[in-house]
């Protein structure tokens, strides 16, 4: 991306990635002792990281600087192994293989469409009073019902071209007080950002808003250059809201079939819990149904 060619960073994203994770894995963690005296290099060096995947150090230092571009199944499995990653970042390193091996696009990428079926609005009216959301791949709101706007505090305030869930987690300071865990909240976003980035770098729905962040957010560069691709899909959140106060809600993140890289995200509560009573509440608290998608309300 940009900001990365703009630092001098050679190589491609696998490399990038490859980097990133090495520096973050000590000696001990893998079984070498670090020895007398200090290191310069964090974590691994490459020749230790190379030897521990059984790779010659030439082969594993042009990976890194984008030289070497077909690794085989078996050594992205191996780097994996030494670099500990978990299952997320193990299936994002093959595909960021797979992505290095593929041959340069012939035109400037397009990015996916942003419209929202009338099928899709009414299945958002219909799961009121659930809060619910359809979000893009780049986290655009793209369609809502009134209590899933009313989870982002403010956000109503905002134009419609602006509403995307990682700008406003990161640049709009009040989110930090609506979330019990703001760190996992912006954790989740850089990692479903970083995961686009690695396989589509030059996705233009991607591109400005990623640069955006740098230039505007310092916690989005520090988790930015971790490389790490986890994102949650499912779990349950810890809201604190003007209109009814501290709220626990589930959520289950679900793709959408014929609609690439849209998610819907519904939220709920047990029936007959408070917290359920206070969902309620904030789908009540809406005065109306506000269900257009991004592109229509824009015109």
């Amino acid at each position: 991306m940009a900001r990365e060619q703009r630092n001098g960073s050679d190589g491609t994203e696998l490399g990038r990635f490859l980097r990133a994770h090495r520096t973050r894995v000590t000696p001990e963690q893998v079984g070498l002792k670090a020895g007398p005296g200090l290191r310069r290099t964090p974590g691994l060096r490459r020749e230790e990281l190379a030897t521990l995947a059984g790779v010659s150090i030439d082969y594993y230092t042009r990976l890194e600087r984008g030289k070497e571009a077909h690794p085989s199944p078996s050594v992205v499995d191996a780097l994996a192994r030494v670099l500990l990653l978990d299952e997320h970042a193990h299936e994002h390193l093959r595909d960021l293989a797979v992505c290095a091996a593929r041959p340069a696009a012939s035109g400037p990428p397009t990015a996916p469409t942003s419209s929202v079926g009338p099928g899709i609005k009414l299945l958002l009216e219909s799961l009121r009073p659930n809060p619910a959301v359809v979000v893009s791949r780049t986290m655009d709101l793209l369609a809502w019902n009134p209590g899933g706007l009313r989870l982002f505090v403010g956000m109503e305030q905002w134009p419609v071209e602006k509403r995307n869930v990682a700008r406003w987690v990161f640049l709009n300071p009040g989110a930090r007080t609506v979330f019990e865990h703001w760190d996992e909240q912006i954790r989740a976003c850089v990692g479903r950002l970083r995961a686009l980035a690695g396989t589509d770098p030059d996705a233009p729905d991607l591109v400005g808003l990623v640069e955006e962040l740098l230039a505007e957010s310092p916690e989005f560069v520090q988790l930015w250059d971790r490389y790490d691709v986890r994102s949650h899909t499912h779990g349950s959140k810890t809201f604190h809201l003007p209109d009814v106060g501290e709220l626990t809600l589930a959520y289950q993140s679900m793709q959408l079939e014929g609609a690439p890289g849209h998610r819907l995200v519904a939220h709920y509560a047990t029936p007959g819990t408070p917290d359920h009573d206070k969902m309620v509440l904030l789908d009540m608290a809406a005065t109306e149904p506000d269900l257009k998608p991004a592109e229509e309300k824009g015109n």
